[in-house]
């Protein structure tokens, strides 16, 4: 495999697990930005219990998973059922708490990086593995009773509340996971970059990850599928002097399509008709 379609697949892997990081939490309207803080303190772990501690990778891999799933359960104690502009606050201001201890901590590279970390063998298998598994649990969570509660958080909170529905402890275990899967991508990021830098945890990361979620569409798993590997690997088809301003291309299509098609490409409606189409394709074909 060619070095640029190897970068190409990982940092697809990694865009898809961050954009469906972001989904989790939405589906209870919850813009819940510090699963990008929860990449950066899990990855930066990482990297040091790898180069300092001489971790293997599965071991890194298991206490970035935990790191990032412990960190939001404490905060969502807190912001579990908070209106989704106080969640936004709360992600914005960890990001760049964590950002400022990251660049003034000499033993975290401070703003120059840190660098050296392990190459790991098979590190795009693993990657690939974890979208799956977490993928299907996501489908599995989104066709479950509390898939549907979820909706109906984000359609009417109060109404949902008055059906019985726990909000906050769903809110708390949306973003708990979803601290879960940001912690364990940052250390799939770090392994797949041998080097991590501060910058990244910021607006970069966050401008990419919404265009992906809005653009693929907000209300199913199947957006960032198709949304990531498209606005990933279309600016790497463009003249250097065009797809440096890659953040200025997202932004721009992230207000157009929250202007014309605020539901994204994919929509639900969309899903249950080409599933039908499927069956009946397969009924006729059997007949």
């Amino acid at each position: 495999m060619s070095l640029p379609l190897y970068y190409y697949l990982a940092i697809t892997a990694v865009y898809i697990l961050m954009t469906w990081a972001l989904y989790l939490p939405y589906r209870v309207a919850h813009l819940h930005f510090m699963v990008v803080a929860n990449m950066a303190i899990s990855g930066y772990f990482g990297g040091y219990a790898a180069i300092n501690w001489h971790w293997s990778f599965l071991a890194v891999f298991a206490a970035g998973f935990l790191i990032g799933a412990v960190v939001s359960f404490v905060v969502s104690i807190a912001i579990g059922d908070a209106p989704t502009f106080a969640v936004v606050i709360v992600g914005f201001t960890f990001i760049y708490i964590t950002k400022t201890v990251i660049e003034n901590w000499p033993a975290m590279g401070s703003t120059m990086g840190m660098f050296g970390i392990p190459l790991v063998n098979h590190i795009l298998l693993y990657a690939y593995l974890f979208v799956l598994v977490t993928g299907f649990f996501i489908y599995r969570f989104d066709h479950s009773r509390l898939g549907r509660a979820a909706s109906a958080i984000f359609i009417h909170r109060e109404l949902a509340t008055s059906f019985g529905v726990n909000t906050k402890y769903l809110g708390m275990f949306l973003q708990t996971w979803a601290g879960a899967i940001g912690g364990a991508t940052g250390v799939l990021y770090g392994f797949i970059m041998n080097s991590l830098f501060p910058n990244f945890f910021t607006f970069p990361i966050i401008g990419a990850t919404m265009t992906m979620l809005f653009l693929g569409g907000y209300t199913t798993m199947w957006g960032p599928l198709l949304a990531a590997p498209v606005l990933w690997g279309a600016p790497l088809l463009l003249p250097t002097a065009v797809a440096s301003w890659r953040q200025i291309i997202y932004g721009v299509l992230l207000i157009v399509i929250l202007l014309l098609r605020p539901e994204g490409a994919i929509t639900r409606p969309f899903i249950v008709k080409v599933q039908t189409t499927i069956f009946q394709w397969m009924r006729i074909k059997k007949v």
